[in-house]
């Protein structure tokens, strides 16, 4: 298999030529029939009747009952002009005791399978090991067996004695990371073991695995042979949008130590027949290394063909002295796992495109000579039927991305021959039961039905034209739709919703209207009806010790005014308490309110949470902690810490401290970082002592600085409440400020320039942040598109430093 350069061809993107497109599935996953023609159980099987294991208790019994509908759904995927399926086969399916022992009629299936992919001109790639181990072999040991990887050998064997003369490309194994890690490291997948040494055992072994696999499919006849591994371009937080950032050498070693156990650990035994330097010290420390033998390395460093690249989202780190090590990678004590800044995917998981470029051209560079190809890349978005339509726009978008960053990776020279899509349908998702679709096809699991997305529609025009339209696809706007249908957008509205006001004539017209244009109706638009109330929700924190709050003030005052500018109601609601929480809940689930503008930034994140559930539209003023996603206007919380340290430091200030905000609040995460990150590019050690935004918490770690540090002679406060209360403290110290010690805020309040001396501060413009979420939540309920905002701030030098 080879590809030749990309060239664009007028207005298309064009991939090179004999550039494979295809998609992809795993057999516990898709195939159910888990107790038929004499399959035996696999650790899925069992893991899955673990209480609490799998979200709603759901199993892969039926999944996508692939098993008896494969021809099916074979049609479609001829339908889709798809060149590659990627299966896997279920080993507990050939060999129901993982040893011995073979089941015809699980070959016979299998048999079926490609034959029927042959006929339609689809190519099968098969895949021998997705992470459903027989559990005989796991009641033996499983992967921290040795004897799991000759076994695997065996089976290899026996599958390709039957297929071989059919597939012509073979995978080894998927994920070697997740099925250690999450597997027999912290339990989360089958088969939920909790030990580190086992999960390091059961990694070496699975890549002992591959080798052995390799040179089995090798000695048959395989054409190629790959192994997929699921690979995360390690950043810091500041090169996620600019990678050229150069990071500090405490940053750089932390990425660096990062890379080796989640890349590198992988990547170097298979195409350098070694383990990375970097790595070892941390196995040995963990598991021993007896488990790594004699001529282990060279089996598992057998040449293959293409590297099978499974890319998600990106590994966001810094350094973080004194954090502990993150439970998902043993020995990165001192690395904090920040996650990157950008919006997400159902699953939480940030969607970053460059970092599949990034990937593909650190791999062509790093491991030249085997080819590339893209084995899983999808996401899962919240789907919903539309009459015959699943108009998932977003999942276009995303795919849309990451192929342009792909292409931009094949320009630039990376060796890629193909691409995948995670996942041909929607089906059992692991941990996460049947609540993330990840599919082109949309399959409703009671009746089994399966429909083409808007997504698998547009995936079929870019394989026809092997390649992406110069410009990017936009999304049609509701009052597209409106024009098109000719009626009004209320009209559009009422038709979305189901609302039986509307007649059969112009209910007709505007879901022809929306087929055509491929309108997605967003949980905004899916609010946008006649029982609209008009009147939206303004939820504040309380005010903390009966002072005044500056963020309480600036969401009354500006957004206020701007919803009541704009014809709107406003409910005022606090959110500091749990039965202030629970009204703003009631008032919401009743359908009092057609939209909340929420300030999560000083606590209300359990609030944020439940109403997010609700499908009410939301804005957040202040960045909401993971996993909750919803739009946001935030301040330039980093940008401000940093020239506020760096204001200190330039005036000559040795030994500066800071008073920080209360940790649960995302702004106040990074303002400490930046902080952190700030002293030590200048060398300078960190003292930081914790506020609640009040004067009397300021002053409370003021005098606690003192008694730690007499001799600091600088201080940054999180926030300008905790800096009066700082400069209080240190007149009753007899400190005069600036001459001993000076004293930075953030926020700018009112009070800020009446202090003595007048208090130096970063001015976040909060009257704009709170106008600019009014803004985007009259969007949201207009149905237009909406992206989170981040506004700068500006550092104000006053009298206190």
């Amino acid at each position: 298999m080879s590809a030749t350069s990309a060239a664009p061809r007028g207005q298309t993107l064009a991939f090179p030529d004999g550039f494979v497109w295809g998609a992809a599935t795993a057999a516990y996953q898709v195939e159910g029939a888990v107790k038929e023609d004499g399959r035996g159980p696999s650790i899925w099987d069992t893991f899955c009747r673990t209480p609490g294991a799998i979200a709603d208790g759901h199993t892969g019994d039926t999944a996508c009952d692939h098993y008896h509908r494969y021809a099916d759904d074979v049609r479609l995927m001829d339908r889709l002009d798809l060149s590659v399926y990627r299966f896997s086969v279920s080993w507990s399916r050939v060999q129901p005791d993982g040893h011995g022992r073979v089941n015809p009629a699980g070959l016979d299936f299998y048999e079926r399978l490609v034959d029927e992919l042959l006929e339609a001109g689809v190519a099968p790639y098969a895949a021998l090991y997705h992470w459903d181990l027989p559990q005989a072999l796991e009641d033996r040991g499983g992967w921290t067996d040795r004897d799991t990887a000759y076994r695997f050998a065996d089976y290899a064997k026996i599958v390709q004695d039957r297929l071989g003369d059919r597939v012509r490309t073979w995978m080894t194994v998927n994920e070697p990371w997740v099925s250690a890690t999450l597997g027999y490291g912290i339990g989360v997948h089958a088969p939920g073991r909790t030990s580190w040494a086992d999960a390091f055992r059961a990694s070496h072994h699975l890549l002992l695995a591959h080798g052995l696999g390799v040179q089995v499919l090798r000695g048959g006849g395989a054409h190629e042979v790959t192994i997929s591994v699921n690979l995360a371009p390690v950043l810091t937080p500041g090169q996620v949008n600019d990678p050229s950032l150069e990071p500090s050498p405490e940053d750089a070693d932390a990425v660096d130590r990062v890379d080796a156990l989640i890349n590198r650990q992988f990547l170097d035994p298979v195409l350098r027949g070694e383990y990375p330097e970097r790595v070892l010290p941390i196995i040995e420390r963990v598991a021993g290394l007896g488990h790594i033998r004699d001529g282990d390395l060279a089996d598992i460093g057998r040449p293959i063909d293409l590297l099978g690249v499974n890319y998600y989202t990106p590994c966001v780190v810094r350094s973080g002295p004194g954090e502990p090590a993150n439970p998902a990678y043993p020995g990165t004590e001192g690395i904090e796992f920040t996650g990157a800044y950008a919006p997400t995917t159902a699953t939480g998981w940030p969607i970053v495109p460059t970092g599949l470029s990034q990937l593909l051209l650190r791999l062509t560079r790093d491991y030249p000579g085997v080819g590339l190809l893209v084995t899983e890349n999808g996401a899962a978005f919240d789907d919903a039927v539309t009459g015959e339509r699943v108009h998932d726009a977003d999942r276009t978008a995303f795919l849309e991305s990451h192929l342009r960053a792909a292409h931009e990776a094949i320009e630039a020279g990376a060796d890629l021959r193909g691409y995948l899509v995670w996942s041909l349908m929607d089906n059992f998702e692991w941990a996460e039961g049947y609540s993330k679709r990840f599919g082109l096809l949309h399959v409703d699991f009671d009746t089994q039905r399966r429909l083409l997305k808007d997504s698998a529609l547009w995936y079929r025009e870019v394989i026809r034209h092997n390649g992406l339209r110069s410009e990017r696809t936009r999304r049609p706007t509701l009052e597209e739709v409106a024009a098109r249908a000719g009626v009004s957008r209320s009209t559009v509205s009422r038709v979305i919703n189901g609302q039986a006001t509307v007649s059969p004539e112009f209910r007709q017209t505007v879901m022809d209207a929306v087929d055509e244009l491929g309108y997605v109706p967003n949980s905004a638009a899916r609010s946008l009806v006649t029982q609209r109330t008009d009147t939206i929700g303004l939820v504040v924190p309380g005010t903390p010790d009966g002072a005044d709050d500056p963020l309480f003030a600036a969401v009354v005052r500006a957004a206020g005014h701007a919803l009541e500018a704009s014809g709107k109601q406003v409910t005022l609601m606090l959110g500091g308490t749990l039965d202030s929480r629970r009204r703003a809940e009631r008032l919401v689930v009743a359908g009092h309110l057609d939209g909340i503008v929420i300030a999560s930034a000083a606590g209300a994140h359990p609030l944020l949470s439940t109403l997010a559930r609700t499908g009410v539209p939301i804005v957040s003023l202040g960045r909401p902690s993971a996993p909750v996603t919803v739009p946001y206007v935030a301040a330039d919380d980093t940008g401000g810490a940093k020239a506020a340290v760096a204001h200190l430091l330039a005036q000559g200030r040795r030994r500066v401290a800071m008073i920080s905000g209360p940790l649960e609040s995302t702004a106040a995460q990074d303002r400490l970082a930046a902080y952190r990150e700030a002293l030590r590019a200048a060398g300078r050690r960190s003292m930081i002592a914790m506020g609640d935004l009040t004067r009397s918490s300021g002053a409370r770690a003021m005098r606690e600085l003192l008694r730690d540090d007499p001799g600091l002679d600088a201080v940054f406060a999180a926030g300008d409440l905790m800096a009066v209360g700082a400069l209080s403290a240190l007149h009753e110290a007899g400190r005069s400020v600036p001459g001993d010690v000076a004293v930075v805020g953030f926020d700018d309040i009112e009070a800020a320039s009446y202090t003595i001396p007048p208090l130096t501060t970063v001015h976040a413009p909060l009257d704009d942040q709170a106008r600019a979420a009014v803004r985007l939540l009259l969007r949201q309920l207009d149905g237009g598109p909406v992206s989170s905002i981040i506004l700068p701030t500006e550092l104000i030098v006053r009298g206190s430093a």
